[in-house]
């Protein structure tokens, strides 16, 4: 279970933690070792991606597109998503609304 401010594992090479959410918005931050991958995957969740340092190579429905330490991406609710890490990177994330399935409640 996901504990709000502790790092924990997510993928292989990735580390995430959670930050206090607000009513209808929450972050996340993510730090990945140089390969590392978020695996692809959905949710219906509007997501922000600001990257905090590195370079980070995104998959959002097909498209491939790299940001860098400074630069940010925008991943819409339903969206085929996932990342690579091209270097040791880290993320900031932001999702809307709250992420039920992240903070350790039922979706629903």
């Amino acid at each position: 279970m996901t504990v709000i401010g502790v790092w924990e594992d997510a993928e292989p090479g990735v580390r995430r933690r959670i930050l206090p959410p607000g009513e209808h918005i929450m972050m996340m931050e993510v730090h990945f070792e140089a390969g590392a991958e978020g695996y692809r995957h959905s949710h219906p969740h509007e997501q922000m991606s600001y990257c905090l340092k590195g370079a980070i190579e995104f998959y959002i429905d097909g498209e491939l597109t790299i940001i860098r330490q400074g630069e940010s991406i925008a991943i819409p609710g339903g969206a085929q998503h996932g990342v690579r890490a091209l270097e040791p990177s880290a993320l900031l994330d932001g999702f809307t609304p709250l992420r039920l399935d992240l903070l350790g409640h039922q979706e629903g």
